[in-house]
């Protein structure tokens, strides 16, 4: 169990989020509604951090290597009135690859790829898109991740990696994990045992 807390954050909205396409590992930029998400989620925290008395400075700051995350992040810290560099990259935060079903739409894959997204709704856990990666590929890196993780730390990272980061931390059904809500404006909590969102 993480000891330490956690203040999680998804990367703001991109213009495939918006028209509902895997996004995946293609290195998509935030749109304007996601730079906004960025700014809000870092003013909630610095809200959060000035009522519990936390020096948000003190904090490790880490992000995957994604442009969108790289800029939720800078925008994250601006918001909390700091610097919007240093922080590290963690190339283990980096979103789960969907391989070839990569910016297409769920009718657009019905099309082209018949077939696979019933068996993706067959065993959600398991399943791997065609050149792609599974949730349970996914949660090993990110439970890798969290091994390490040693003091309190804000991170920004994917909706996948959030899905079972949150499957890992509160003992979520498997094949519940891939179908979590996923919101980009609020940040997940992990506080002394409890989790919460801002």
């Amino acid at each position: 169990m993480l000891s330490h807390p956690l203040y999680f954050i998804r990367h703001g909205e991109t213009d495939w989020n918006a028209e509902r396409r895997y996004q995946g590992q293609t290195d998509i930029p935030l749109n304007d509604t996601g730079r906004a998400q960025a700014t809000r989620n870092g003013a909630a925290l610095a809200d959060y951090f000035r009522d519990e008395g936390i020096d948000g400075a003190d904090l490790d700051f880490v992000a995957s290597p994604m442009a969108r995350a790289r800029e939720t992040m800078e925008r994250v810290r601006q918001g909390m009135g700091l610097a919007p560099e240093p922080y590290r990259l963690d190339r283990r935060l980096i979103e789960a690859s969907y391989g070839d079903w990569e910016g297409n739409t769920i009718p657009e894959l019905a099309a082209r790829l018949p077939g696979e997204l019933e068996k993706r709704r067959a065993a959600p856990w398991t399943y791997e898109p065609p050149h792609g990666e599974s949730y349970r590929a996914l949660s090993g890196r990110v439970a890798a991740w969290l091994a390490e993780i040693d003091r309190p730390t804000v991170a920004v990272s994917h909706g996948g990696v959030s899905r079972v980061l949150r499957g890992l931390l509160l003992d979520i059904e498997k094949d519940e994990i891939p179908v979590l809500d996923v919101p980009q404006d609020k940040v997940f909590v992990w506080r002394r045992g409890q989790a919460f969102w801002l």
